[in-house]
């Protein structure tokens, strides 16, 4: 493909296709569940370091969590990351995407270190500079690239997910359970550098997302119904299935007999995942598809949410800190699964009402102008 830049410059608002926006919306709905688990402590934890929970409802909402949002949500943000990063490629060139990936690296690190170490956008970072390396090869070579570090992923998450002994101590995130916010701090840098060997497979999403961006997949979805459908179906399914061995195991319905069980397990539920973020986002362009040019208020709110998912990814975190850190209101120590991801949603539709509020104003998200201003500082108009 070519990456000479057309010299057009970024899209603007009017011009943005809905499906990777509502995706983007939706799924940080799923994010916050995922995230706002990870603060609950005070409490033997069990596999994934999930708290072991004795209250039915909670122990369902701990598989549900497990089965379709954790490991799920954050490859279809990488799918889209990759293919939103082609078209700055074709638009704009090089030179912005990575400046981009390097502030995108500043921003998590800042993040990580003041907020939550379990912070991915250094890592998407580190994806743009990958997709900016490969972005040539064919899409067979890519898909093939991606089907390989799949194993890796098995490999690693199984061996993460399945040898962290459960107990009464965290076996990573540390700083989740300390009672000085500066002993937190101080972990947090370490914590972050583990965290990417917990989402590995955000790396395969992107490859295809590269193939995403090229071929229009989402952009254009009523173009690729079909591949759409195909990839829906399949792509769900194989995470359900893929992730009910260990749903059910973090859930406390069934206990793996011995370790090579578990690391089955913990492998099958990371490499499904891939599947299962593609097969959101596949999902989400039939939506789009079947809205067509209909705007109800909420798909313009979740819109909104997505157009400003850097700023409302941050807000959750700011959100989960006030509430459930020790050396805040310390909720953490209390709420049980179920309660914080009601929590957690609660959190979410809050900042689409505000992603709204700031829309109908005209305004873009601040932490997403801050993004997107320092990467095209000081370039020429043709390129910003």
């Amino acid at each position: 493909m070519s990456t000479t830049p057309t010299g057009t410059g970024p899209v603007h608002l009017q011009q943005r296709a809905l499906a990777p926006d509502l995706a983007r919306g939706a799924m940080l709905a799923l994010i916050a569940l995922v995230n706002s688990a990870i603060y609950l402590h005070a409490r033997p934890y069990g596999l994934k370091q999930h708290i072991v929970e004795d209250g039915l409802l909670d122990r369902i909402t701990s598989a549900l969590v497990t089965l379709l949002a954790d490991g799920r949500a954050y490859p279809m943000f990488a799918a889209l990351f990759a293919a939103g990063a082609v078209q700055v490629l074709q638009r704009s060139g090089p030179q912005v995407l990575r400046r981009r990936c390097w502030w995108l690296l500043a921003f998590g690190f800042v993040h990580a270190v003041l907020l939550f170490p379990g912070d991915v956008l250094g890592l998407y970072g580190v994806v743009g500079f990958a997709v900016a390396a490969v972005v040539r090869l064919r899409e067979r070579t890519l898909l093939i690239i991606a089907g390989c570090w799949l194993v890796v992923v098995g490999v690693v998450q199984g061996a993460v997910n399945s040898l962290a002994p459960p107990g009464d101590q965290r076996s990573f995130f540390w700083s989740f359970a300390v009672e000085s916010p500066l002993e937190a701090v101080a972990l947090r840098p370490v914590e972050w550098l583990m965290s990417p060997f917990g989402i590995l497979g955000v790396l395969s999403a992107a490859l295809v997302g590269i193939c995403i961006g090229r071929r229009g997949l989402l952009t254009d979805p009523a173009r690729y119904r079909t591949a759409l459908v195909r990839t829906a179906v399949g792509g769900l399914s194989t995470a359900v299935v893929g992730g009910f061995p260990m749903a059910l195991a973090v859930g406390g319905f069934w206990e793996p007999p011995h370790l090579g069980v578990a690391w089955l397990a913990a492998a099958a539920h990371a490499v499904t995942g891939v599947a299962g973020g593609l097969g959101y986002a596949a999902l989400i362009g039939l939506v789009a598809i079947r809205l067509g040019d209909r705007r109800g208020p909420v798909v313009r709110a979740i819109s909104a949410c997505g157009q400003r998912s850097l700023t409302c990814y941050l807000f959750q975190s700011v959100v989960f800190v006030a509430l459930l850190m020790p050396f805040t209101l310390g909720l953490g120590a209390t709420l049980g699964s179920a309660e914080v991801a009601l929590l957690s949603l609660g959190t979410w539709v809050v900042s689409v009402l505000l992603a709204e509020v700031l829309r109908r104003a005209g305004e873009p998200g601040p932490a997403d102008q801050l993004l997107r201003h320092l990467s095209r500082r000081g370039l020429p108009n043709s390129a910003r």
